[in-house]
């Protein structure tokens, strides 16, 4: 058995958990929140048989993608005669997936 941990953004997180759930498996979700611009995060835990993994992973991936999005410069710099007017392109989304084997299991 193995047990995926996938962050990903809020925002690809109902078509995620959607296909996942729509295909029978079962996602526990928990709000987070991380990243350079402190943008809300999905935190999915999957437990999964191992032979499973693949499609799982491959499902996260075709529903979460990454983005480019602009964000004033001075953001977070705390002071304000800083040029907010300037904007700068980040990358943001996508998804990090972490796959842990469980050593136990159990439903009660």
């Amino acid at each position: 058995m193995q047990l995926i941990v996938a962050i990903i953004q809020d925002r690809d997180a109902d078509a995620v958990i959607g296909a996942l759930t729509g295909g029978g498996q079962r996602v526990t979700r928990i709000g987070t929140t991380g990243g350079l611009l402190q943008q809300g995060l999905s935190t999915l835990l999957i437990g999964i048989a191992d032979e499973a993994v693949p499609g799982v992973i491959a499902s996260i991936q075709a529903r979460s993608r990454r983005r480019t999005m602009f964000m004033p410069l001075g953001v977070g710099t705390g002071d304000p005669t800083y040029a907010l007017n300037e904007q700068v392109e980040v990358e943001i989304g996508g998804s990090t997936i972490f796959v842990f084997d469980v050593e136990r299991f159990e439903q009660i």
